[in-house]
């Protein structure tokens, strides 16, 4: 926020006296030592004064630009969903929005614009100060060096989901079966999607069930399908969901769900290609692909003797390990700004991007529930929201009130209550003590404890923290603890 001793007709004189250490300046020369666009716009919108950046970018002059309605200056497609300028003079806010403007010669130009309300001596609103920064050569640096930001509707541009992009360029020409693992809400689902609309089966269906949905006489029926009166209610042939999927896909979500009674004839299924329906006889083929995927630590399973090893191998010819979100850094803001697009335009909201101050308490939450979790917010906030930005108060209430993440003492269910509890921390304090919310030092606190009262016990550490095996060992080595 900038504040000035004078008003707004006054910066349009040539010379004013800036009401610091006494110095008279030039305020076209302070602003033309400004390396991005400035522009000072007055409460009606106008333009009252650029640097030589902003000329620069937008092909107007400052002469050219002079008393002009902002909007025909910056022409950005912020101004076609709702006027930030205005925004910012009634709610003494700021904003900062990721957008495009058109220059002179109707070059669409990505850039970053930050607004701050022009206050007087006393406080009041006399305009708005502008800055608009042309991030075209990131743009084309993060195209050539990283790669695409999304991959059939997969978005990410941090390096775990680039290399995910790339393992999926890769198997999409293969016929050899896939295990997608990570916790729920990491976007298993786009993936098994992305790898058949991506393969030489994109022609061919896409046939999804969920193992965990139904009762397993019910399931086998569903997925090898059966003869009419192979049980009661079987009045006719049933052909089942594997046989749907010829030269398609089938994609098994919740594999670990699966009854171990149908885990084998799935392992036969990909072995042989083929399969019984109920009450036949007859082996039925089908050329279909299987996509598993399950967020259950499916190694544990075995040792349980509740997942089949040998089919567990069969499944895994190709696996996919998704992170969670907030592994991913600044993917969280980059589908920030997707569902915000997605949303707005659906509910036909006229919201240009996120306040100052709902932005830290997005990018400092956990997301336990991951990408799903942060869609459900972000709709959540575009429907409560009756500005042009999100705010605070837009966003669910547990996201900026105390929380505690507590630990348990003893890895026995039973045992556990509520005075057993270790409290890690309160997300609020936390954030306003340090003012940032670091979530590694608060991982490692959690393993440390968790070690501490598992007495060294890494099984049992990984139980106590509800993360699979893998992903605890993974993220000791991540922190060097062991």
């Amino acid at each position: 926020m900038l504040i000035l001793g004078v008003s707004l007709m006054e910066i349009e004189k040539n010379k004013i006296y800036w009401p610091i250490d006494h110095l008279r300046m030039d305020i076209r020369e302070l602003i033309d030592g400004i390396p991005v666009g400035v522009a000072l716009i007055s409460p009606d919108l106008r333009i009252h004064a650029i640097n030589r950046a902003m000329e620069s970018l937008t092909g107007f002059n400052r002469k050219e630009a002079y008393g002009v309605p902002c909007r025909y200056i910056m022409r950005s497609n912020l101004c076609s969903i709702g006027c930030p300028a205005r925004n910012i003079l009634a709610k003494e806010d700021q904003i900062r929005a990721e957008g495009d403007i058109i220059n002179l010669v109707r070059q669409k130009v990505p850039v970053i614009i930050n607004l701050s309300p022009l206050k007087d001596h006393n406080g009041k609103p006399i305009g708005v100060i502008e800055t608009v920064e042309d991030i075209s050569l990131v743009r084309e640096f993060d195209q050539k060096i990283q790669g695409p930001s999304s991959y059939h509707n997969i978005i990410g541009h941090s390096p775990q989901m680039e290399e995910i992009f790339k393992t999926l360029q890769l198997i999409s020409q293969t016929d050899s079966s896939v295990l997608i693992t990570g916790e729920t809400g990491t976007g298993k689902d786009l993936v098994a999607e992305a790898i058949h609309l991506s393969s030489m089966r994109a022609k061919g269906p896409f046939i999804k069930i969920n193992c965990g949905a139904l009762p397993e006489n019910l399931l086998e029926s569903e997925l090898f399908g059966h003869k009419r009166g192979a049980f009661t209610g079987a009045v006719e042939d049933k052909q089942g969901r594997f046989r749907m999927a010829n030269n398609g896909t089938i994609y098994l979500t919740e594999i670990g769900d699966l009854p171990l009674s149908l885990q084998v004839k799935l392992l036969t299924f990909l072995d042989d290609k083929e399969f019984y329906p109920l009450g036949s006889n007859k082996p039925v083929k089908s050329n279909a692909r299987v996509i598993a995927a399950t967020h259950r630590d499916l190694n544990e399973m075995v040792r349980q003797g509740t997942f089949r090893e040998d089919l567990k191998f069969r499944l895994k010819v190709i696996r996919i390990e998704l992170p969670p979100l907030r592994e991913r850094g600044d993917d969280v803001r980059l589908l920030m700004n997707h569902f915000l697009q997605h949303f707005s335009k659906k509910f036909n909201k006229r919201i240009t991007g996120f306040s100052l101050n709902s932005i830290p308490i997005m990018l400092n939450y956990t997301y336990p529930g991951n990408v799903r979790e942060l869609r459900n917010i972000v709709e959540f906030a575009v429907n409560l929201c009756q500005d042009e930005v999100i705010r605070r108060e837009h966003l669910p209430s547990y996201l900026h009130e105390p929380i505690t993440m507590v630990v348990p003492v003893s890895d026995n269910p039973a045992a556990t209550s509520s005075n057993t509890s270790t409290p890690l921390m309160y997300r609020e304090s936390l954030y306003k003590a340090t003012g940032h919310f670091d979530w590694e030092k608060i991982e490692q606190q959690m393993i440390v404890e968790a070690l501490a009262q598992s007495r060294g016990n890494r099984t049992g550490s990984a139980k106590l923290l509800g993360w699979g095996r893998a992903t605890f060992y993974r993220k000791l080595k991540k922190y060097k603890l062991g």
